[in-house]
C-alpha cells in the first residue's frame, strides 16, 4: 500500500527533491488542474511520492544546452 502525505509535507518533498513548489502551489493546482494526483482522506488532500515524482518528470524539459534551445524543446513538446 501507498504512503500518503499531506499537502504540507508533499510540498516540502518537490522542494528538497527539485527545488520547486509550494503548499499554496498545490492547493492552487488542485483547484485549477495540473497539478499531481492526490486523494482526498476525508477533507484532506494526500498525496504519494510516486504521484508527485511522476507530475515533476512530465514537467520537465528534455536536456538543453541553451535557455533558447530548453524554450524551443518544450514548446515542441506542447505542441
Amino acid at each position: 500500500m501507498a504512503d500518503f502525505i499531506r499537502r504540507a509535507d508533499a510540498a516540502a518533498y518537490l522542494q528538497e527533491r527539485y527545488g520547486a513548489y509550494t503548499k499554496e502551489t498545490l492547493a492552487k493546482l488542485a483547484v485549477v488542474g495540473g497539478g499531481p494526483k492526490f486523494r482526498l482522506l476525508g477533507r484532506f488532500p494526500v498525496y504519494t511520492r510516486d504521484d508527485l515524482d511522476a507530475w515533476a518528470a512530465s514537467r520537465l524539459s528534455a536536456p538543453a544546452s541553451s535557455t533558447a534551445e530548453a524554450g524551443s524543446s518544450r514548446a515542441r513538446t506542447a505542441a
